[in-house]
């Protein structure tokens, strides 16, 4: 798929435009101006409390913003409706939540969105079987979540997200503690769908194993875009303007408790 139109410029599959936001009276983002064209893939990089998940979480609607404006799909997100098309994994928390459901079950919760009526056909138990082999828990697929290391739980919310083969796939930190193993199969199915045109916007605090798929980095400090242009070539304090050590505020880095089946 081409990332761009006839007219060269890169369809907007994600906007913010001069958006601003609070956490509590605490200002988290300053105006900032992020875009995600279609098929293309976008790293936003910085320190923690630079407002890296805040923006994140503006896009899908669980921060509100205070001015300017959030388009998805080019439409404006209060009327955005269509969420099939997007694929969220939030940072991974430890709340598998004690729910005894199997790997199957969690990554079917992410197909539902399609299913008609709430009934799943063939098709859809097809998606959840690939997005399940494509993480590499084929085998595992009847196990309980909470048999599962860190970074297998963080496959399987990445299979969830892929279960309803998404044109725009957001990852807040995938890579946040999770095993080499695991990251280097995180990395391969990014890949796979990266092949297929999917958008992406990730979260990352070190690019890694996904440095080669990144198009673009946006590297935000104190809630501004600081740098947004071709990644760097590795993160760290002396690589980047700003990706110095701060002590993050406790609202703008506790992980969204979303839990495996939510």
């Amino acid at each position: 798929m081409s990332k761009h139109t006839a007219s060269g410029e890169a369809e907007a599959v994600i906007s913010l435009r001069k958006v601003t936001a609070e956490l509590g009276s605490r200002p988290v983002l300053r105006g900032i101006d992020l875009t995600v064209g279609r098929g293309e893939v976008v790293a936003l990089l910085g320190a923690n409390g630079s407002g890296k998940s805040t923006a994140v979480r503006t896009v899908i609607g669980q921060v509100p913003v205070s001015g300017g404006e959030v388009e998805i799909f080019g439409t404006p997100r209060r009327r955005f409706r269509d969420w099939a098309r997007v694929g969220y994994v939030p940072q991974r928390t430890t709340a598998a939540g004690g729910v005894p459901a199997t790997i199957s079950e969690v990554v079917t919760s992410g197909r539902l969105s399609r299913a008609r009526f709430g009934l799943l056909r063939k098709a859809d138990r097809e998606a959840v079987a690939r997005a399940i082999d494509l993480v590499g828990l084929a085998d595992r697929a009847k196990d309980s979540v909470n048999a599962l290391s860190g970074g297998q739980h963080q496959r399987v919310l990445i299979a969830r997200a892929l279960a309803s083969e998404p044109e725009l796939l957001i990852m807040d930190e995938p890579m946040a503690g999770v095993d080499l193993a695991s990251q280097e199969v995180l990395a391969a199915t990014l890949r796979e769908q990266v092949t297929k045109g999917t958008s992406v916007l990730l979260v990352l605090h070190e690019l890694g194993p996904l440095e080669p798929l990144i198009d673009r980095a946006v590297v935000l400090r104190d809630g501004c875009v600081l740098h947004d242009g071709p990644p760097p070539r590795a993160v760290g304090q002396h690589a980047l303007p700003g990706h110095d050590h701060v002590h993050p505020h406790p609202a703008d880095t506790e992980p969204v408790r979303t839990g495996l089946l939510t």
